[in-house]
C-alpha cells in the first residue's frame, strides 16, 4: 500500500524514472469546463482560497507603495505584470485543496500547508526559485529598455504618464514592454502551465514536470494560447481597483489550472 502524503505516491517514483507520461488533447471548449471546475472549488472553500488571494493582494500593494516612494512609477506595470509570473508557485495550496476535493477527502483551511510535507517539496522549491529569477530577469530587462526610450534622467510621475502616452518614446516603451513582457509570460506559461499542479501530484522531478509542461503546450498549442489569454485577461481584471480583483480572480485560476493539468495528463 502506498502512502499518499501532500498529493504525491511512493509508487509513483517508478512512473517518474521510467514510465512515459501521457498528452491528451483538449479544445477550447475544455477551458470552460475546467473554469467551471475552478469557479465551483472556490464556491466550496471560499475562505481557504482567500487567504492566497490577500496575501497576494497585499504583497501587490506593497510593491506599488515600494514604487512610489522610490519614484519608479514606470516599473509600477512590469512589477504587477512580472509579479504575477509567480501566480503558479503562489497557488501550491490550492492545487492541493483542488486534488483532495477531486478525491473525496475533506479540505480544510490548513490542508493548504501538507504540501510542505510532500516527497517533491525540494523539486518544488527548485522551481519556484526558477521562476523568481525570471522574474528578476524581466524586472531588469524592464528597467533597461525605459532607460533605453527616456534616458536616465528621473521623470516625475505626472510628467512619466503624460510623456508615455503622447510621444513616441512613450509608445516605444508601451510596444516593446508589451512584447518583451509577452515572450516571457509565455516562455512561463509553456514551462510551467502544469508543472507545479504536477509537482504537487506525483513524485517527479523538476525536468520532468518542465517537459510535460511543454509538450501539453506542444500538443495544445491554440487552447494553450487561450489559456494564456484568459490567465492575463483575469490577472488584468484582478488587479482593478488597487488588486482587490485578485481575491476571487487568483483563487479560481489556481483551481482551474488544478483541472486544466488534470484534464490533459494521464
Amino acid at each position: 500500500m502506498s502512502e499518499r502524503v501532500g498529493g504525491a505516491t511512493a509508487t509513483d517514483a517508478g512512473q517518474a524514472s521510467g514510465d512515459a507520461i501521457a498528452i491528451k488533447q483538449i479544445e477550447l471548449a475544455d477551458l470552460e469546463k475546467v473554469l467551471a471546475k475552478g469557479l465551483d472549488d472556490f464556491r466550496a472553500i471560499p475562505t481557504h482560497a482567500f487567504f492566497v488571494g490577500i496575501i497576494y493582494a497585499v504583497l501587490g500593494l506593497v510593491i506599488i507603495r515600494w514604487s512610489f516612494h522610490y519614484s519608479l512609477l514606470p516599473l509600477i506595470f512590469p512589477l504587477i505584470g512580472g509579479f504575477a509570473l509567480l501566480g503558479p508557485f503562489a497557488a501550491l495550496g490550492l492545487y492541493e485543496l483542488s486534488r483532495r476535493r477531486e478525491a473525496g477527502q475533506e479540505a480544510r483551511f490548513w490542508h493548504m500547508l501538507a504540501v510542505r510535507h510532500a516527497p517533491n517539496r525540494g523539486a518544488i522549491l527548485r522551481l519556484g526559485l526558477g521562476v523568481a529569477m525570471v522574474f528578476l530577469v524581466w524586472l531588469w530587462v524592464a528597467l533597461g529598455l525605459y532607460r533605453a526610450t527616456f534616458g536616465d534622467d528621473s521623470l516625475a510621475q505626472g510628467g512619466f504618464l503624460a510623456e508615455l502616452f503622447t510621444t513616441r518614446h512613450g509608445w516605444t516603451l508601451v510596444v516593446l514592454g508589451n512584447l518583451i513582457g509577452g515572450l516571457f509570460a509565455l516562455a512561463i506559461l509553456a514551462g510551467t502551465a502544469v508543472a507545479f499542479p504536477m509537482l504537487v501530484d506525483r513524485q517527479v522531478d523538476v525536468a520532468t514536470a518542465v517537459a510535460t509542461s511543454l509538450r501539453v503546450f506542444a500538443a495544445n498549442p491554440l487552447p494553450m494560447l487561450a489559456w494564456g489569454v484568459i490567465v492575463g485577461a483575469g490577472l488584468f481584471i484582478g488587479a482593478l481597483p488597487f488588486l482587490l480583483g485578485f481575491l476571487v480572480v487568483l483563487p479560481v485560476l489556481g483551481h482551474a489550472t488544478w483541472h486544466l493539468y488534470r484534464r490533459v495528463v494521464e
